[in-house]
């Protein structure tokens, strides 16, 4: 019997393990549907979980974070961990890394990613970084300070994306290609608003998060966000006051650049409209 994956099998910001058993709960309620589009697929829990709760049903990933290409170097990354332990052999466990031994540290991801082309910085984040930071190059790798939380044991991923179909592609493209048929259901966890997304591959604004709202209209969805966002308290308002329609239309817009410190930067913005 193949497994099932209750969470990603690599780290990954935002993965759906909490919501892993009512998911599961809400495809008994769809049978009738016969595809399963994950529109952000992230690290691929809903799309697996989907498939080895309906595996009659296609599912499409739309890995447009290129997690597969991880989950591919699985073999690379637990070599490296190995390696780890090595180096770290004589820091305690959760105590900063010396300067030396930090140095030896980027120094073999240096060599691994000249000789190879790739390191999954997020994975080793989580033997080296404080909970729940992350760095995504080595650049930021060195900025942060390390401490002894290598795991004891490697990664495996065996069986992970069996049967899925794997797209790379903007959601909105994906959509469009299958926004028609009666048998579908979206998955839709977009990143969420007023969330960090420093480990994501893409930057989005209010107007980004609101357009993925049009994928909700008309189609069966499973469509996930936080109270942080404050988007169901958004469409609420509006759901209420539609008469207003947008009152800056006409308005003068004039924006100022300005920054708190050499790190935070930010733009201030002056409407009017006067006439």
């Amino acid at each position: 019997m193949e497994k099932q994956y209750l969470s990603a099998p690599l780290p990954f910001v935002g993965q759906k393990r909490m919501f892993a058993k009512e998911y599961m709960k809400v495809l008994g309620m769809v049978k009738d549907a016969k595809v399963f589009v994950d529109l952000f697929g992230g690290s691929g829990l809903l799309s697996h979980i989907t498939k080895r709760q309906r595996p009659d049903a296609t599912v499409v990933y739309n890995d447009f974070d290129n997690y597969r290409r991880r989950i591919e170097n699985i073999p690379r990354t637990n070599a490296m961990i190995d390696r780890l332990r090595d180096i770290l052999a004589s820091v305690p466990r959760l105590k900063i890394v010396p300067k030396p031994i930090r140095e030896r540290v980027l120094g073999m991801m240096a060599e691994e990613e000249a000789q190879t082309g790739f390191v999954d910085y997020i994975t080793l984040s989580t033997s080296l970084l404080f909970s729940m930071k992350y760095a995504t190059t080595l650049e930021e790798m060195r900025r942060h300070t390390m401490y002894n939380r290598v795991r004891r044991s490697g990664y495996n991923a065996d069986g992970y994306l069996d049967g899925i179909v794997v797209e790379s592609c903007d959601y909105r493209e994906l959509f469009e290609k299958y926004r028609d048929r009666d048998d579908v259901v979206f998955l839709v966890d977009p990143p969420y608003l007023s969330t960090e997304v420093g480990t994501y591959s893409i930057h989005w604004k209010l107007s980004d998060y609101l357009d993925v709202l049009k994928v909700l209209t008309g189609h069966r969805y499973v469509y996930f966000t936080s109270n942080k966002s404050q988007i169901i308290e958004l469409c609420d308002w509006i759901g209420k006051n539609n008469w207003i329609g947008n009152p800056f239309i006409g308005a003068t817009r004039k924006e100022f650049n300005a920054s708190m410190n050499y790190s935070s930067h930010y733009t201030d913005i002056m409407l009017h409209n006067i006439a």
